[in-house]
């Protein structure tokens, strides 16, 4: 998909007219990257982690999940290394004061050549700014933003200081006194707790390796430059796995677990294409390979999960600092080691996105004789927040009742809706934009042979079927 900002604006209009995603603390005129999910988009975003969840919890016998805490003792991150290395680099307009990411104003310059046509160009941007940036070479990076004569998109001018890099963890006190309260963080990301735990889930749940620990989790960075709706934002969800492995064997799972993750985003019912891997150009302290999958937003292809090649970093660095072993003994070899990590990340707010962003669909469904459209979301059936509208076609003649009869029935096995203000043209029009799959109207014929008509949302195709029938059909598509 090219770089479509039209579409991207018409998603986030949708997702607060529809009860998806809100600025935070709006009626205080918000908070910068800081969103809340309302009824629609908790749902939405709750029934992806359950997915995932399931995926990786239920249907792997090795892998289990914690919820560990999101204040961690301070040490962890000194071990983890977030405390000298987890910054990014970044330069400000000494005229308008603004402070940018390098990379995001090199990469806007290297959109801009794509929207020109000049691929060439963007692809040497890019391929410039991958090397300095793996050489951490701050003056070739201001070097690089000068020669293509960047400029602030406040001051529209060129000055720029030089390249400094900033820490993005953010600190609290913890303490009921200021004055004996401790400095800690909020974590950055959620990895630290499973890796902290390890030996307390290996050895409580009898864990064999290879066996993995996966955690659903708020994490907090202080991004100088977050942008593009819940993309990038300050507070956000991860859904990480870690996979604990025998030293020497990380290469074969590393591509295991890079096929299984694209498994998992293709049932998610994208095309193929609209997804690819992208290789680091570097590598973070603790990797030893690592890749991200990217999907083709309306912003252009950026990353919703990354899989890395940890190898024993953390647990080893954990040992040094606690002084505590965080080595497991192989019986099938004999053997004491300190056990290699494939991890999985991926970004809940970000899937959520890209879920919107898959299932949102403008249609033209005008005739010779009427001019009509709709807006529509056409999510998975197991992702939909709603997965039955029930709506009786009028508010009398025992209508309501037998619709009540309907909902009640379906209501424990999936979550149901019902409406019965408005014409049922209106009602299924609020169906489709808020993604509900299916919508049963009990109409006069209901009365006489215990039947409704089903309507589907992606073809608006109806059909006539007995009460008794609708749980069955809806919890088919459900499930795939």
């Amino acid at each position: 998909m090219a770089n479509d900002t039209n579409r991207f604006q018409a998603i986030i209009s949708h997702c607060k007219e529809y009860g998806f995603i809100f600025p935070s603390s709006e009626i205080y005129d918000g908070l910068s990257a800081v969103y809340d999910y309302g009824q629609n988009g908790s749902e939405l975003k709750k029934n992806i982690k359950d997915y995932w969840w399931k995926s990786m919890t239920q249907l792997n016998e090795n892998i289990v999940g914690i919820d560990a805490a999101i204040f961690m003792h301070p040490t962890t991150w000194k071990a983890s290394g977030h405390v000298d290395n987890f910054s990014d680099p970044m330069i400000d307009n000494k005229d308008s004061k603004k402070r940018y990411r390098v990379d995001h104003l090199i990469e806007a310059r290297i959109e801009e050549l794509e929207k020109k046509g000049d691929k060439a160009g963007a692809d040497a941007l890019q391929q410039a700014m991958d090397s300095l940036l793996a050489a951490s070479d701050f003056a070739g990076l201001k070097k690089l933003i000068e020669d293509q004569k960047i400029k602030c998109s406040v001051s529209d001018t060129g000055n720029w200081t030089e390249v400094r890099q900033f820490n993005l963890m953010f600190s609290t006190q913890l303490g009921s006194v200021s004055e004996e309260a401790s400095e800690i963080y909020l974590r950055p990301e959620t990895a630290q707790g499973i890796f902290v735990n390890f030996l307390n889930v290996q050895k409580t749940g009898r864990m064999k390796i290879p066996f993995g620990i996966a955690q659903i989790g708020k994490a907090f960075r202080n991004e100088i430059v977050a942008r593009q709706f819940i993309f990038r934002m300050r507070e956000f969800e991860q859904m990480e796995m870690q996979f604990f492995i025998r030293p020497g064997t990380q290469k074969e799972w590393y591509e295991h677990w890079k096929n299984e993750r694209m498994k998992w985003h293709l049932s998610l019912g994208i095309p193929k294409e609209k997804y690819r891997f992208h290789d680091h150009v570097k590598l973070a302290h603790y990797a030893d390979a690592a890749c991200d999958i990217e999907y083709d937003f309306p912003i252009g292809f950026k990353e919703v999960e990354g899989i890395h090649s940890r190898t024993d970093f953390d647990l080893k660095s954990h040992q040094e600092y606690s002084k505590k072993k965080m080595q497991y003994f192989d019986s099938e070899i004999n053997q004491n080691y300190i056990p290699y990590v494939i991890e999985t990340s991926i970004g809940l707010d970000r899937t959520v996105l890209m879920v919107l962003s898959e299932a949102y669909f403008e249609e033209d469904l005008s005739t010779p004789e009427k001019q009509d459209s709709r807006v529509v979301l056409k999510f998975p059936p197991r992702l939909a927040p709603i997965k039955l509208a029930v709506l009786p076609l009028t508010k009398k003649d025992g209508l309501p009742e037998i619709a009540r009869e309907v909902m009640d029935a379906c209501k424990s096995q999936f979550r149901c809706f019902y409406e019965e203000k408005d014409a049922i043209g209106k009602r299924y029009r609020r169906m489709d934009a808020i993604g509900t799959p299916f919508c049963v109207t009990v109409d006069h014929q209901t009365k006489e042979d215990q039947t409704v008509t089903i309507r589907y949302r992606d073809t608006m195709q109806q059909e006539r079927v007995p009460i008794a029938d609708i749980s069955r059909i809806v919890s088919r598509q459900i499930e795939g």
